[in-house]
């Protein structure tokens, strides 16, 4: 592992010397992101006061190490893949870029995850070099390689609806496309995952009872990552299942639950407030 161990300068620091912040701007969202226990940095790039290329040569300015840019157009040797499982990829936001005999180049998102590194280094028997690059690229290359799916961000509010009843997807697509959402769907968990790296959905709605992986499994496969652990999921559930059905999927995470029968002003109104907490998350209280 290839870090420079000089006490590295403070990120805020690096911004306001280059003048890419002030110093107001860094202590104000500083307290937004320990208000709301996030990185720094990401908070940063969330409300878009630097871009994340302008993060990734910052954090490796900080720690001494390399960045790598324009990812898609990097030859990639398939075998690679092989070293670093998709669910490890997905999970750590890394991407294997090359490897001799003795070393593994990552990329990566955060070059002082010494635990990822770590595990990499064991399953590998490679001394791990990482490169800094960012979220959106390694995203879409992860999408890509071994996901087998192009990369789509839209700028348009978009909904991905997890249900293996057609007639449900259909109605609620129509619920929401009258809305003037963009509409994603899915039949089974799985799938939905795969598109919600690719796509980067920023509202879900999930069945509880969905094939490969229900409800309960698609939301802890999401907050393993640390990207999708603020998009706001809402899950189905019918009215038979016990009361306490609803308590237990707050605590395990879920922004709200729909009980059904559904309705279309129910749809309507759920998915509005999540777009609601979706843009005003970084609102102090």
């Amino acid at each position: 592992m290839m870090i420079n161990h000089r006490k590295p300068q403070k990120l805020g620091e690096i911004f306001v010397e280059n003048k890419l912040l002030s110093q107001v701007s860094v202590d104000r969202v500083l307290k937004q992101a320990f208000h709301l226990e996030r990185r720094f940095g990401e908070v940063l790039e969330d409300l878009g006061l630097i871009t994340g290329s302008e993060l990734a040569h910052a954090l490796a300015d900080q720690y001494g190490v390399k960045t790598i840019d324009h990812l898609e157009h990097i030859g990639i040797d398939t075998q690679l893949l092989r070293l670093i499982p998709v669910e490890q990829a997905m999970r750590c936001m890394i991407f294997p870029l090359k490897r001799d005999t003795e070393r593994l180049a990552l990329a990566m998102i955060d070059p002082t995850d010494t635990m990822t590194i770590a595990a990499v280094e064991h399953a590998t028997g490679l001394r791990v070099v990482p490169y800094v690059a960012t979220k959106d690229e390694i995203r879409a290359e992860i999408s890509r390689h071994y996901l087998h799916r192009e990369p789509h961000r839209s700028e348009t509010r978009t909904v991905l609806v997890v249900d293996d009843d057609e007639l449900v997807r259909t109605m609620l697509k129509d619920f929401l496309e009258e809305q003037k959402y963009r509409v994603l769907l899915a039949s089974d968990g799985m799938e939905a995952f795969k598109i919600i790296i690719a796509d980067n959905p920023h509202v879900v709605i999930t069945d509880m009872e969905i094939p490969k992986l229900n409800g309960y499994g698609l939301l802890s496969a999401a907050l393993v990552i640390p990207e999708l652990r603020h998009t706001p999921i809402i899950l189905m559930i019918g009215k038979a299942k016990s009361p306490e059905e609803e308590r237990t999927a707050f605590e395990k995470g879920f922004f709200d639950v729909i009980m059904k029968p559904l309705s279309k002003a129910t749809i309507q109104s759920r998915v509005k407030r999540a777009f609601h907490f979706y843009d005003h998350q970084y609102r102090l209280y």
